[in-house]
């Protein structure tokens, strides 16, 4: 279940390379950090886990064979490790979370191309959250959320999208 529930957000809309061959006009990405906070204090961190929502109550969704779980958190410690930090199992200075949904019975008005009139059409959504805790004071200092449409488009397509989301997040990490 692991595995299929991360797969399939993989999958996500929100989930583009920066090469222009692939979509990526559909992915909403926000972050917001603590103002306070001087991230380039923090010398260590680690990733608690993942958590997933799917609501698919009609098995539309058709999931990849591509770990989704190991996919975010190899990017997530390259990001990391850009910024200059290691990962570590004892005593961190940040704690790193992660969450992904989907949800297969989203509806939005989009425009018929024949038409061009907007009609209500089903658009599975999906979307990434990432958050940074303090793992002193237990306070989050940093999230990221990506929303995007649910595409098909085959496991590269995913991964190139997936690497543009948690690539763009992190680059709205405020410098010190």
């Amino acid at each position: 279940m692991k595995k299929f529930s991360l797969a399939a957000i993989l999958m996500l809309g929100f989930l583009v390379s920066g090469c222009a061959t692939f979509p990526k006009d559909d992915i909403e990405i926000q972050t917001e950090a603590d103002p306070t906070i001087k991230l380039s204090g923090y010398k260590t961190y680690a990733i608690l886990g993942s958590a997933e929502i799917i609501n698919d109550p009609q098995g539309k969704w058709e999931p990849t064979e591509l770990d989704a779980d190991a996919e975010i958190e190899f990017l997530i410690n390259n990001q990391m490790r850009k910024r200059g930090m290691t990962v570590t199992r004892t005593n961190p200075d940040v704690l790193i979370a992660y969450a992904l949904g989907i949800d297969t019975e989203m509806t939005k008005f989009k425009e018929d191309p024949e038409t061009k009139v907007s009609v209500l059409e089903n658009v599975p959504q999906g979307a990434l959250v990432i958050a940074m805790v303090d793992a002193n004071t237990e306070i989050a200092i940093w999230a990221g959320v990506a929303v995007g449409e649910l595409q098909n488009q085959g496991e590269e397509i995913a991964k190139q999208r997936l690497n543009y989301v948690v690539s763009e997040m992190f680059k709205q990490i405020p410098k010190d």
